[in-house]
């Protein structure tokens, strides 16, 4: 993050008016926990004023001052904000910070546009949106993939949900936190795309894990059997990323594991809803519960391998 001189961001290409007014925007930002905070310190980098509210948690305090302030309450972030972004962990917590006494639908109206950047269901967000657009403001729910690495290096990928017009607004603030970003469609739409997004990785991790697993137990060294992989058609950023982390043991979260319980929940509701069948993503679930029931809830979900160790009296790490 630089200091504010009112210059374009780079990456943001000619210095149009509007795009002078948007690197001076004033955005509300509530949710800065593992991947929030670094989220919200790459908009104050790029010269943004962000408003914190303090109705849950004392704002981090190295993101208070020149353009950091902390406010009482989600209304009043939203009063003074023009964009409104939320990052907290699940959709309990969204409807809280957009319709509490003192939520954001008291302080938002024509001109404002509320961002949910979250991981939350589908069905409510339409409705969530639906409430928030009423107020004349506009929504965009538009959750993010890459976890805390890609947060810190703002290389996370965005899905978004909402009209075009909205999604234009908020882009250049998009630019600034992420690489890979995406209109899908219509309010849900952004949120249906995330939870495809847990499936896949979710069951990459899993295939990863048994991998790893068939191979320590045949005699082979799985760090050597990731290092020939990774050459071949089974390379993948799940093989390289987490498939380093279960070698190494290092299962500090980048992403914990309840987290990715509850995306999966999502997508198996919403399998009962559309009456569809996901074997697979039941089986990933069934892991991470087992790794929940070891204590590992906490866990990074990469972890999901230690679910598979325990049931195989096996650890790729012992000799």
């Amino acid at each position: 993050m630089c200091i504010h001189t009112g210059e374009v961001p780079f990456g943001y290409g000619a210095p149009t008016n509007r795009l002078r007014r948007q690197a001076m925007a004033k955005i509300g930002f509530i949710g800065t926990g593992i991947m929030g905070k670094p989220m919200a310190q790459n908009l104050q980098n790029a010269g943004h004023t962000l408003f914190f509210s303090e109705h849950h948690d004392p704002a981090p305090a190295d993101l208070l001052g020149e353009r950091g302030v902390a406010l009482a309450n989600p209304k009043e972030v939203a009063q003074e904000a023009e964009f409104i972004i939320l990052m907290v962990p699940d959709t309990p917590q969204v409807d809280d910070v957009l319709f509490r006494e003192n939520g954001v639908a008291k302080g938002v109206g024509k001109g404002k546009v509320v961002i949910d950047m979250s991981s939350i269901s589908p069905i409510a967000t339409k409705d969530f949106a639906a409430r928030i657009n009423a107020t004349g403001a506009e929504y965009l729910d538009a959750p993010v993939s890459g976890g805390e690495v890609g947060a810190k290096a703002a290389s996370l990928t965005i899905m978004v949900g909402g009209s075009e017009a909205a999604f234009e607004r908020a882009k250049p603030l998009f630019d600034v936190m992420g690489k890979n970003i995406t209109l899908v469609g219509g309010n849900g739409d952004g949120q249906t795309t995330k939870v495809a997004n847990q499936i896949i990785v979710a069951l990459n991790i899993q295939a990863v894990s048994e991998a790893l697993l068939f191979a320590s137990k045949a005699g082979a060294d799985p760090a050597k059997v990731r290092e020939a992989l990774m050459g071949g058609f089974a390379s993948s950023k799940i093989l390289e990323v987490h498939g380093e982390r279960m070698v190494k043991g290092t299962f500090d979260p980048g992403f914990k594991i309840c987290l990715h319980q509850k995306d999966l929940n999502l997508a198996l509701e919403g399998a009962r809803a559309l009456k569809l069948n996901l074997p697979n993503t039941a089986s990933a679930q069934q892991n991470f519960s087992t790794c929940a029931a070891l204590g590992g809830e906490n866990w990074d979900h990469s972890a999901m391998i230690k679910a598979l160790e325990h049931m195989a009296n096996h650890s790729i790490r012992e000799k």
